[in-house]
């Protein structure tokens, strides 16, 4: 299954070309049947390029570590979306037992031999600590995906200090942008014994510096290119009749489930857009693809019944004859869907409450070869800092909101294309493989300090 979005996707190309090993966990039945006797497989099949080596969890595991404190702890705890944290002993228990697993399966790997780690989010906020202190001439680097909260935010959790000091094992902790690197050292300077470098942005503990800096990740823009690159009419056409769509113009939303991506303020946007411009019934069809996400935990079920409600609600309200304001896709879709539905959109939504970076946005962008179309973005992203040519918006206010669905749905097509070029150059310029370059090339230097 390729995801609808996320770090995957972005991390797949720089593993081609870096030919290393992705130490990553391995579900199903399929996976083991794949794999060697040490859960190693050859990625991509048939032209392999590097090795994906799997790491096999229990039931017991993948709870506790996973959906528990990975999800319900420490992931609403970084995300303004007001969605209580769980802190559950039984379940921090088995996240260390687990960045434990991994730091001797990586440990495996590398063997006797020096190596350059790179560990990805906020699934592993021990593992660095632990590499460290059986190899401290590793060079390790990790990059947290999502954003890291204020520091009375972060203070409420009851292992604060394990979490830093696991961080503080890094020789380089990177974020998404300043603000959340800010936050980080503001956090450590309070909450743990360290030296604290404002001036060069590093921490001293324990006799080792880590240093903080922004490195926003982005896509790799020729791949999504050529996926679009043989869209056609007829690609549309049978695309709009699979999905029983009429001759509107679209707009587009594709994300995960989840309660930081403003979904159902995206709805009540679409529905008051409709009681205020009551002339545009009928002209466009909103179609929201909402990939089923950690469906295992109270908060998200409950997600997804109040955004099935909300569909039925407006489309109730506003809908007449065979017209549905919004076309609701609540299952995992393929680039086969995915791409066509950018390429024919007449606006893409991003409505995040509270986001590291959002690589949607990025991927719209990067199929609009045509220079059209207009991206509707949240101001609480990371890629607003980036993309300011998107229509900006506050997603909690939904009258302004849904004047931005106005705005982008009534734009010239003279303006559509000069903010689009400027939009995809930016994207063009900070790829996937600028971001891999300027991280490694900071792990290659400290590798060298380190000899």
């Amino acid at each position: 299954m390729v995801p609808a979005s996320g770090l995957t996707t972005a991390l797949d190309p720089v593993m081609r070309v870096c030919h290393g090993v992705w130490v990553a966990h391995g579900s199903g039945d399929a996976d083991r049947e794949v794999s060697d006797e040490k859960g190693r497989i050859q990625v991509p099949p048939g032209d392999p390029s590097y090795t994906l080596r799997r790491v096999w969890l229990t039931k017991e595991q993948e709870q506790g570590y996973y959906y528990g404190f990975s999800n319900e702890a420490l992931w609403p705890l970084c995300h303004i979306a007001y969605q209580r944290p769980k802190f559950d002993t039984a379940d921090w228990e088995q996240y260390k037992q687990v960045n434990r697993l991994f730091a001797d399966t990586i440990l495996d790997e590398v063997g006797d031999g020096q190596a350059i780690v790179l560990i990805q989010d906020y699934h592993f906020a021990l593992l660095s600590r632990l590499l460290k202190t059986t190899r401290p001439d590793l060079v390790v680097v990790q990059f947290w995906h999502i954003p890291w909260p204020s520091r009375e935010t972060f203070r409420i959790c009851p292992w604060k200090e394990e979490i830093l000091d696991g961080l503080l094992g890094n020789d380089i902790l990177s974020f998404q942008i300043q603000y959340h690197c800010n936050n980080f050292l503001d956090a450590v300077d309070r909450l743990i014994e360290a030296r604290v470098d404002m001036e060069h942005f590093s921490v001293t503990r324990g006799g080792t510096t880590t240093l903080i800096k922004p490195f926003p990740i982005s896509i790799d823009p020729e791949t999504v290119a050529a996926h679009v690159a043989g869209f056609a009419p007829v690609t549309e056409r049978a695309l709009r009749k699979r999905l029983r769509l009429g001759k509107q113009r679209l707009i587009v939303g594709v994300d995960r489930v989840d309660y930081t991506k403003g979904i159902p303020e995206r709805l009540r946007a679409v529905g008051r857009l409709l009681e205020l411009h009551p002339e545009l019934r009928g002209t466009f069809t909103f179609v929201q693809v909402g990939a089923p996400s950690r469906t295992h935990i109270p908060a998200y079920r409950r997600l997804n019944e109040e955004v099935a409600a909300l569909v039925e609600e407006v489309n109730w309200k506003h809908g007449h004859g065979n017209w549905k304001p919004i076309v609701y896709l609540p299952e995992h879709q393929g680039p086969e869907t995915l791409y066509p539905l950018y390429r024919s959109a007449a606006v893409a939504v991003v409505s995040s409450l509270h986001d590291g970076m959002n690589l949607v946005a990025k991927e719209f962008i990067a199929a609009r070869t045509d220079r059209r179309g207009v991206l509707v973005l949240s101001r609480f992203t990371g890629a607003s800092r980036e993309l300011t040519e998107a229509i900006l918006i506050n997603p909690y206010a939904i009258d302004e909101f849904a004047e931005a669905l106005y705005k982008a749905l009534t734009m010239p097509e003279n303006e559509q294309e000069s903010r689009m070029s400027r939009l995809r150059e930016k994207v063009a310029d900070n790829n996937v493989y600028r971001w891999a370059g300027m991280l490694l090339s900071e792990a290659v230097k400290r590798s060298k300090a380190v000899k």
